[in-house]
């Protein structure tokens, strides 16, 4: 049995962002140490925030801090990860610089997302500097039909798993089989104009007021991986903005791919 005097003194502040936290749990197996200053610029938060997200990940065993004040892989993390060795970068560490100068550059939120089931999977994502802007959403899994990097990531099945995604028709509150089919439709044929474009468009479909536009990241075999969206408030951002965004958007993900 663990015993409490082992144990380091419960922080002061404990963070209730458990997204957050796990973000930086990851962070930690990939990268082998990381400075305060380091996290606070992955999560975009003050530097007080990252303080108290690294100790209570000392506090449970997850982190430990050496003399120069740089965190390593605690205990617990070692435990899980067994005697293998930090893998290299993954799509989350090669992509973030890419997000952040996105954001920069165009001024909206950023997200990088993968295909989960007939969900996408938000992994990462960079707010955009406006008082104004669209929230990320790390760790959210919405219907991949209602989102631009979802879209965009159906758009690149083949259309027999892509049918296999959606057995019963696309989810919803539809009773008649004539509207469940007639929606898959609709979905089917807007993935032929996103194959077309090389980017798909979701206009209010995930969120009311929320317009946004997302590409494949496709990596040196041209298999898609993941997909980058830009989203921003509907007020600001009208269709014709979108296609606009969509050409940084196009460069960024192309970037990602060279260099996974």
């Amino acid at each position: 049995m663990e015993n409490s005097a082992d144990r380091s003194p419960s922080p002061s502040y404990p963070v209730s962002g458990a997204g957050n936290a796990l973000r930086v749990v990851r962070l930690l197996h990939e990268l082998d140490e990381l400075r305060v200053m380091d996290v606070a610029d992955r999560l975009g938060v003050a530097r007080s925030t990252a303080h108290r997200i690294l100790a209570m990940l000392v506090f449970e065993g997850f982190a430990a801090q050496d003399r120069h004040k740089v965190y390593r892989p605690g205990p617990a993390l070692q435990a899980i990860r067994g005697s293998q060795a930090a893998p290299p970068p993954d799509l989350i560490t090669v992509a973030h610089p890419h997000l952040r100068r996105l954001a920069d550059a165009v001024r909206e939120t950023t997200h990088l997302m993968v295909l989960e089931g007939n969900g996408s999977r938000f992994l990462d994502g960079m707010e955009g500097p406006q008082a104004l802007r669209v929230s990320y959403r790390t760790g959210t899994l919405l219907p991949a039909h209602v989102t631009s990097g979802g879209k965009a990531l159906l758009a690149a099945l083949p259309a027999d798993r892509l049918r296999a995604l959606y057995p019963n028709g696309l989810p919803g509150d539809r009773t008649k089989a004539s509207e469940v089919s007639e929606d898959f439709e609709r979905l089917m044929n807007e993935l032929v104009s996103v194959r077309r474009h090389g980017y798909a468009l979701n206009l209010q479909e995930s969120e009311r007021g929320v317009h946004a536009v997302g590409a494949c990241v496709r990596d040196r075999t041209g298999t898609a991986v993941a997909a980058v969206a830009v989203a921003a408030p509907s007020v600001r951002c009208t269709r014709a903005r979108l296609t606009e965004l969509s050409q940084p958007l196009l460069t960024t993900v192309q970037d990602i791919g060279q260099d996974l």
